[in-house]
């Protein structure tokens, strides 16, 4: 007898699913909002010549990293140059301030929506703080670094003032934009720009590597390693995103009547990385905050003198190119995803626990209550920290392939980069899952 073959999807049924729970008019919605975002990034600043910026922060890695994640908004000096980089980093202080100050523990564990509303409100606002600072930074690095940009008859106190509301307003606008996505759309808004921004510039890194290793073999060779490399690094994210460890729990037998309900076996899933790309996201705004600072500092002119020699040092060693900086990068991986998981309401082992108990579940040869969620604990500990050491090792692989390599016209699409494109679009794949599996279970009530 033959094997049945499963039937391919057809055009009906296609359209069928992207109809789905609003499916279809969610990722409408989302690449509306990520076209508006793109177009937003060529809207250049009134009075400034940005080719000569251009040239300046051709060679500045501090600006080409930062640019990354705007999608060429920082070098094109768009009004959307800042990107989405203030809203992140409010949302890492508002975050780490959750753990710190009780009144917003409180509003964001007891309060419920309301609760996590006033914690929204609260990041946006300082959302605007930041982002004020950072367009006044960029703008003095620009007015100092690169004054001929400046357009002749351009009154620089006006541009000044004019620029930074300009620059904070296309901050916030990001921002809301992101937040539409999130709440409206597909996935989550704030990585799928950033995601965008990776993706708009790869074309660029291609260009500068051909034209690298077009006339050298050796290079070409080393090329092939490296892209060799980036593929195991993907198929190896792939694997830290969803890998799960699976904990046994055993549910008791209900009579109800003359029926026997429960008694099955099921799992309680604990994923390996549990924090998805933010760990990563979070520890690349944390680093650039000091570095873009002393950098800036450093490139200004500085009496000769003991500050002058610090800002040097603290430059060099704070250098995206640096040794320091991938050890402070994997110890913030490594942090970010312990405290993730230390947040995250599925990942607490004594409200876990006391659901258990609650319904009579337990874990095989284990007691209800105190010793299960020490039990859960020790599970999580140990997962959470190979998670997080594997994390930070795998983020670390690319950089050390294009040092050995010395093929650093990739060094964009490097580690960073890898784990947030494979990471954000393995979340948007199993949102549409999810959103296609909702559609199978209301086809099947309905029949």
């Amino acid at each position: 007898m033959q094997n049945a073959r499963m039937k391919p999807p057809s055009m009906e049924d296609v359209a069928s699913m992207l109809q789905a729970s609003g499916l279809k008019a969610k990722l409408i919605f989302t690449f509306a909002m990520i076209a508006i975002f793109r177009l937003g990034v060529h809207l250049p600043l009134f009075g400034l010549d940005n080719e000569i910026f251009a040239r300046i922060a051709q060679g500045n890695n501090i600006i080409g990293f930062i640019d990354l994640f705007s999608g060429g908004a920082l070098q094109n000096i768009s009004i959307l140059a800042l990107g989405i980089g203030p809203y992140i980093t409010s949302s890492i202080i508002m975050q780490l301030l959750t753990v710190v100050i009780p009144h917003l523990e409180q509003l964001q564990k007891e309060e419920g929506e309301a609760g996590r509303r006033k914690i929204s409100q609260y990041t946006r606002i300082f959302t605007v703080f930041i982002a004020v600072f950072q367009s006044a930074l960029f703008l003095m690095y620009l007015m100092h670094q690169a004054p001929m940009a400046i357009l002749p008859g351009v009154n620089k106190a006006v541009f000044f003032i004019g620029s930074t509301i300009i620059l904070t307003a296309g901050s916030v606008f990001v921002m809301w934009l992101a937040e539409l996505i999130t709440e409206r759309g597909i996935g989550n808004g704030g990585s799928l720009l950033i995601f965008v921004g990776i993706l708009s510039r790869i074309p660029f890194y291609f260009e500068k590597t051909g034209q690298l290793v077009m006339n050298d073999s050796s290079m070409q060779l080393g090329l092939l390693v490296l892209l060799a490399i980036f593929f195991a690094t993907m198929v190896l994210i792939v694997i830290m995103q969803e890998a799960v460890r699976k904990v046994l729990i055993v549910n008791p037998k209900r009579q109800v009547g003359n029926k026997v309900y429960g008694g099955v076996n099921t799992f309680i899933p604990f994923k390996m990385n549990p924090g998805g790309v933010m760990p990563i996201i979070f520890a690349v705004a944390i680093l650039l905050f000091p570095t873009t600072i002393v950098s800036l500092i450093g490139q200004s002119n500085l009496p000769p003198g003991t500050l002058r020699n610090i800002i040097t040092q603290l430059t060099t060693i704070l250098s995206p190119s640096g040794l320091t900086h991938y050890v402070l990068y994997f110890l913030l991986i490594v942090f970010l995803t312990f405290f993730y998981a230390s947040i995250m309401p599925n990942m607490q082992p004594k409200e876990i626990a006391n659901n258990l108990k609650k319904y009579g579940s337990s874990i095989p040869g284990i007691k209800p209550g105190k010793p299960t969620a020490e039990a859960l604990d020790r599970i999580l500990s140990r997962i959470t920290l190979l998670g997080a050491l594997a994390l930070g090792i795998i983020a670390l692989i690319p950089s050390i392939a294009t040092y050995i390599t010395n093929i650093t016209t990739l060094q964009g699409i490097g580690a960073t980069s890898l784990i947030i494109m494979v990471g954000v679009a393995l979340d948007f794949i199993n949102q549409i899952k999810t959103q296609l599996l909702a559609r199978n279970y209301e086809s099947f009530l309905k029949e």
